[in-house]
């Protein structure tokens, strides 16, 4: 029992002094902040850009929610018309920043088709006449689902598969490296695609599932590398003497001195994810019309030459996105082993 709070305190002093390395640069603390920000984006996008209001009193009716609940008495009306309504015959209305939806095509009765930013819509509009900042909002839900859901699978997955092979051995440790080597000798991107082509309809649920399934190989080998380190440590075997089962060794004692390297392989997925989830709804393959995504945004950029917005605003955000998960992985990979 000694021995097992030894090493509970030692954990909980490394995960101290890690934190404290990772936070002693600055360029780890403005991403983590931004990545955290974009989740806030994903998370709260109806309450941020939506064409109903969060609350509204019309025709002497009160209407808590309306962006996230469907009322009947309000189905054909957007916040534009709802505006004029309470003009004209009285009432409130709690709009959201962006008061548009990002599927919204008509203002006031009007498509506004590729306008340039303005103030009506600050990053303008797309070919269909739907605002490009509410879509590049609800775009980031898109990128989120499917970053960090398809990181939780693959990292999930990748533990399984090489914790088992590398504390079992055997048949095991054979079975799991063929099917790593047979994944690895394909490019990751060209597998994607051409499941989604045999799939057909995408989702970004779709989408999480495809890249957890293709992309778990990386964290398998970390995960294996640092079993095979720990599991003859002289813990495990006063473990083993004790008569503590397999599956007590391998997720008390084992897995949790291999997580650290684990936890910066899967940090490093998540940018590849929400690179190749904008790269396959750009080529028509990812998520599917009308769920915003910002690789359709960028797409529609390609078909419009010379609408800047639709390419440098999009573009931005997912570029500032995908280094931001990079600088966190790099951060949390000099923390965790700060002698690299």
């Amino acid at each position: 029992m000694t021995g097992g709070r030894d090493r509970g305190a030692r954990r909980v002093g490394w995960a101290r002094e890690s934190l404290g390395r990772y936070f002693s640069r600055p360029t780890n603390t403005i991403a983590l902040a931004f990545l955290l920000a974009v989740g806030a984006v994903a998370l709260l996008a109806e309450f941020l850009a939506s064409d109903k209001p969060i609350a509204c009193d019309v025709d002497g009716r009160f209407y808590l929610f309306p962006n996230l609940v469907e009322y009947p008495a309000l189905a054909d009306k957007d916040n534009q018309t709802i505006e004029a309504a309470i003009a004209s015959r009285g009432g409130f209305a709690v709009l959201p920043p962006i008061p548009y939806g990002p599927n919204q095509v008509k203002v006031q009765g009007r498509v506004r088709w590729l306008e340039a930013p303005s103030a009506s819509h600050l990053l303008g509009t797309d070919d269909s006449g739907r605002d490009v900042l509410a879509r590049i909002v609800h775009g980031a839900r898109s990128a989120g689902l499917v970053g960090v859901g398809s990181m939780i699978l693959s990292a999930l997955l990748g533990v399984l598969l090489g914790a088992l092979a590398a504390y079992f051995g055997g048949l095991a440790d054979k079975l799991v490296r063929v099917l790593i080597e047979s994944l690895t000798a394909f490019p990751a991107f060209f597998l994607i695609l051409a499941i989604q082509g045999l799939l057909g309809v995408a989702s970004p649920l779709q989408l999480m599932f495809v890249i957890a399934a293709t992309r778990f190989s990386d964290v398998a080998q970390v995960t294996r590398a640092e079993v095979l380190r720990t599991v003859n440590e002289e813990y495990v075997d006063a473990a083993r003497a004790l008569g503590l089962n397999h599956a007590q060794i391998l997720f008390r004692h084992v897995l949790p001195g291999a997580l650290g390297p684990v936890i910066v392989s899967a940090t490093f997925g998540v940018a590849m994810a929400i690179l190749i989830e904008s790269t396959l709804s750009f080529l028509g393959y990812g998520v599917l019309p009308p769920t915003a995504s910002w690789g359709q945004l960028l797409s529609d950029a390609f078909d419009n030459e010379g609408c800047y917005w639709l390419a440098i605003f999009p573009g931005l955000v997912l570029t500032a996105t995908v280094l931001c998960v990079n600088l966190v992985g790099e951060g949390l990979r000099e923390a965790v082993d700060p002698a690299e």
